[in-house]
């Protein structure tokens, strides 16, 4: 990321990097993306001086940006290399989205507010991150055209795996999204090996509902 992050927010970066260690993130790529990235310019003013706490904080638009610790935990899963082609479903702000491109080779995100989706690609061009892009739509039907993805991560709640989501899942890739109701999910990992779909369920957790075609209908 060659965008200047600013000096003023680095001791709490690093601060929170340090939390992430003692809550078990191991993933020294993970760790320096958490570093290099500032959380602070993707969240509102209003709460700007809790940027760097391990809380999900509201972005507008009744959508909220995830604590810290789920996305690194998030992130860890997914064993990046650099070389990945990856989708993300649910963009929001963009932060996830600064944390992959540290990353990832390639990075293709789909944000369905209007509002949001503005806000991010304007923040990603202010930090000069040149290997994303956007898509504002739907998120469950996928980005087809750019198929299929080494990582798929959602970053909200459905009732049910998209079908197109797992279609677009390259051999050897692992598709992430929680599964369940509007208001409690299971993190679930979908892997493609040889020709075959293995689920496993994770962890517990809670986020906003997936809307869309292959998702919550409103």
């Amino acid at each position: 990321m060659a965008g200047s992050v600013g000096p003023e927010y680095r001791g709490a970066r690093r601060r929170l990097v340090e939390t992430l260690q003692t809550m078990g993130i191991r993933d020294l790529s993970v760790l320096r993306a958490v570093d290099l990235t500032p959380r602070h310019v993707f969240v509102p003013t209003g709460v700007r001086h809790r940027a760097y706490e391990d809380s999900a904080l509201p972005i507008g638009n009744g959508q909220t940006i995830s604590q810290p610790s789920v996305h690194a935990r998030y992130l860890e899963l997914l064993h990046l290399t650099g070389k990945e082609r990856v989708l993300e479903v649910g963009t929001g702000t963009g932060y996830q989205t600064a944390l992959l491109s540290n990353l990832a080779a390639q990075v293709f995100s789909i944000e369905r507010v209007p509002a949001l989706y503005e806000q991010a690609r304007e923040i990603l061009r202010q930090l000069d991150v040149r290997n994303v892009s956007m898509l504002l739509g739907d998120g469950t039907i996928g980005w087809r055209e750019y198929a299929p993805y080494d990582a798929i991560l959602v970053s909200a709640g459905a009732p049910t795996v998209p079908a197109p989501l797992l279609d677009q899942l390259a051999e050897g890739g692992t598709l992430l999204i929680p599964l369940g109701g509007k208001d409690e999910q299971t993190l679930v990992s979908f892997e493609r090996r040889d020709g075959t779909v293995v689920r496993r369920d994770i962890a517990p957790v809670r986020f906003v509902p997936l809307l869309g075609t292959h998702g919550w209908q409103g």
